[in-house]
């Protein structure tokens, strides 16, 4: 049987299935919206209207008693939740955040919002959430707060971090996006820092579009979060708000109908972890006798709720190098429908380590200077060597893991890993 890659047939010649949790429930929340003519019920001023529309008070309502936070703040984005965070910890201009190298952008450029200088700590080999002990050795008199990532839907290692954190003084930013419902030691995620944040982005478990939250508890941090959303130096004096420290705000307001539909959303949550859980148990099963895959462990005490399946390649087992044996597994396969542009949502590598994009390379924040990059800050090769490894040589994510795949679908999946293995001649 030849390989596709090589002109033979395909394991599948179907589109997968489009992962869509929008439902009748969430077009009537839309619906209800509409009718009242209110699409957002914000004021950039002080008063009732400062705190939004009935929609987003009770998704932040509803939001903190899921998750067992005080307060939750409800915005346009995760990545607008993050800079709020960063503003609302009083970080400023020449302080160092340590931040990973291993996540979406935003995680690590929200520093530079308010001209502070990302530091980048490496990951944990197994479980590619910051390394503690890189952490600690990355902290200088400059350090005043981590932002860590809880990579894939698995919790960081909270408990040794937060010990850190309290040692030196620093603030912990939690980025929840891609971990919902995951669990440390029976506490969610997103509580385990001084600020959570979470993402409502149309790929995420549940999503309104576009749309983000940040829970605290702590009534201060709170407050600066809200102010900072909404248009603070406009507010704060008539507020009475007087620690005016990074209280330049912005708009970054959630509509009324996002809110209805992230509402809706919430109530799914459960269910869909679940049906991650049991596709990704199931793959893990089913691929764990391909010599060249290794299955990642889970940290003791957690649930993890995969945003992805992250895989690890080992090309001593094959002679093969990983982008060439996951092209030609691609090639087994179809993409997903709603995201057909996007090919087959197998990868490699995952993200480039961030200190490697052309901005930390150069340099170049604000201006032609590079503010707030200074002589001393450097962002060489192999600075992460952990991360450079996972990027080059060792992972591989799957993204076929949602609600709606069928016993067939993964199996599908399972056949493009095996049939390349299989085939390895072909490759070499």
């Amino acid at each position: 049987m030849k390989l596709a890659i090589n002109g033979g047939e395909k394991v599948r010649t179907e589109l997968f299935p489009s992962y869509n949790t929008i439902g009748a429930e969430e077009k009537k929340a839309v619906d209800s919206v509409l009718d009242t003519g209110i699409l957002s019920n914000y004021i950039g001023g002080w008063g009732e209207a400062f705190y939004g529309g009935i929609q987003v008070k009770s998704l932040e309502e509803e939001w903190a008693s899921y998750f067992g936070a005080k307060y939750a703040i409800a915005m346009n984005s995760a990545t607008s939740a993050l800079m709020c965070a960063v503003g609302a910890a009083g970080i400023e201009p020449g302080d160092e955040v340590i931040v990973s190298p291993y996540t979406m952008c935003a995680s690590a450029t929200a520093p530079l919002i308010y001209n502070a200088v990302p530091v980048f700590a490496d990951i944990e080999e197994e479980y590619f959430c910051l390394d503690p002990e890189s952490i600690e050795a990355h902290i200088t008199p400059r350090t005043k707060a981590i932002i860590v990532v809880n990579i894939f839907g698995q919790p960081h290692a909270a408990d040794r971090i937060r010990e850190i954190a309290d040692r030196h003084g620093l603030f912990v930013i939690e980025d929840n996006a891609q971990g919902p419902g995951a669990t440390y030691n029976g506490r969610y995620a997103g509580i385990l820092g001084d600020v959570g944040v979470f993402s409502l982005n149309y790929h995420k478990h549940i999503h309104c579009g576009e749309g983000g939250v940040a829970v605290t508890n702590d009534p201060e941090v709170a407050e600066r979060l809200q102010l900072i959303r909404n248009h603070a130096e406009a507010v704060v004096e008539a507020k009475g708000y007087t620690n005016l420290i990074n209280m330049i705000g912005f708009n970054m307001r959630m509509t009324e109908m996002e809110a209805a539909v992230a509402r809706v959303q919430l109530t799914r949550l459960r269910g869909l972890i679940d049906e991650r859980i049991e596709n990704v148990e199931y793959l893990n099963e089913k691929l764990a006798d391909i010599p060249c895959l290794k299955i990642p462990q889970k940290r003791d005490g957690v649930k993890h709720v995969y945003y992805m399946q992250p895989i690890l390649y080992d090309r001593g087992a094959t002679g093969v190098d990983r982008n060439r044996f996951i092209e030609a597994v691609c090639a087994e396969l179809m993409p997903s429908g709603l995201r057909e542009r996007e090919g087959v949502l197998i990868r490699c590598g995952y993200v480039k380590p961030l200190y490697q994009i052309p901005m930390y390379q150069n340099k170049i924040g604000y201006g032609s200077a590079g503010y707030p990059f200074s002589e001393d800050v450097d962002y060489p090769q192999g600075l992460c060597p952990v991360c450079e490894d996972m990027y080059v040589n060792r992972m591989v994510t799957n993204d076929l893991i949602h609600p709606g795949l069928s016993k067939q679908d993964l199996d599908d999946i399972v056949d493009a890993f095996r049939k390349v293995y299989d085939h390895l001649d072909e490759l070499k």
